[in-house]
């Protein structure tokens, strides 16, 4: 990008940068391990976000109970795809007695058990449920660069944001040049931007052919690489008033989050 040109912040340049560690539910022990780890070498997170994996028994929103006692703030992913039709939401007692704050709606990817039952949900159908019956929540909704073309995306954000989304969590990006570009087309939105490692040529190829990652020149997947995509990143989110969730998946926490924020 030229140094001529100016991007104007996305929220507000007085906003502070706010910091999310995704943590993987595998069980209550390695899941208190994993958030005790993450806040003694980034103490400067303010959230976790834990999101709903079917493989494992712990929903996302009992996860983020445990984890609450570690961090206030515990962000739980919502699969829009496992919420029954009619008004109810099987998790809003449950979100309400842990004192969770803030939850973040995805469509949900189809699940591998097929006697697993889900339902023909939009993520803007659970996000309107949410905020009908649920007003003091902060609901975010995705945003996925590489799913759809710009435009595509553009107006499903669009749609998110009349359905009642208070903000956004990116995919991870890769690029710096993705980042300023979307940025644009999320301007004025609260935004928190996905940073990820991605460590041998397996974790890549799982990134381009599930996610339909590109990958920029000069990329390299080991944690060198990914540790200084991640300063770089952190460094033009807290320019343009952004905030940052970090998913420390298939790494060592410690390793990989130890000094990112300088």
């Amino acid at each position: 990008m030229p140094a001529s040109i100016a991007y104007a912040p996305l929220v507000s340049d007085k906003v502070p940068m706010r910091i999310s560690i995704e943590l993987i539910p595998r069980g209550e022990t390695e899941l208190l391990r994993d958030a005790g780890t993450a806040r003694s070498v980034m103490p400067e997170a303010a959230a976790f976000n834990i999101p709903d994996l079917m493989r494992f028994p712990l929903r996302s929103w009992e996860a983020c109970r445990l984890t609450s006692s570690i961090l206030p703030a515990s962000i739980p992913h919502i699969r829009a795809i496992d919420i029954p039709p009619g008004d109810d939401l099987p998790m809003e007692d449950a979100i309400l007695a842990a004192g969770l704050g803030e939850v973040l709606v995805i469509r949900g990817d189809p699940p591998h058990d097929m006697g697993h039952r889900t339902y023909p949900n939009s993520s803007e159908d659970i996000i309107r449920r949410f905020k009908r019956r649920c007003p003091g929540l902060r609901v975010y909704a995705a945003f996925d660069p590489y799913r759809l073309g710009f435009r595509d995306e553009l107006t499903a954000v669009h749609r998110k944001l009349d359905a009642g989304a208070d903000g956004f969590f990116t995919q991870p990006v890769f690029d710096l040049r993705l980042l300023e570009m979307c940025a644009e087309m999320l301007h004025g939105q609260t935004v928190y931007w996905g940073i990820a490692p991605v460590l041998g040529a397996r974790s890549q190829a799982y990134w381009e052919t599930t996610n339909r990652v590109i990958f920029p020149a000069g990329f390299t997947p080991n944690l060198s690489w990914s540790r200084t995509f991640a300063t770089q990143a952190v460094q033009r989110v807290r320019e343009i008033g952004g905030h940052v969730y970090f998913m420390p998946i298939r790494v060592d926490m410690a390793s990989y989050l130890t000094g990112l924020l300088g």
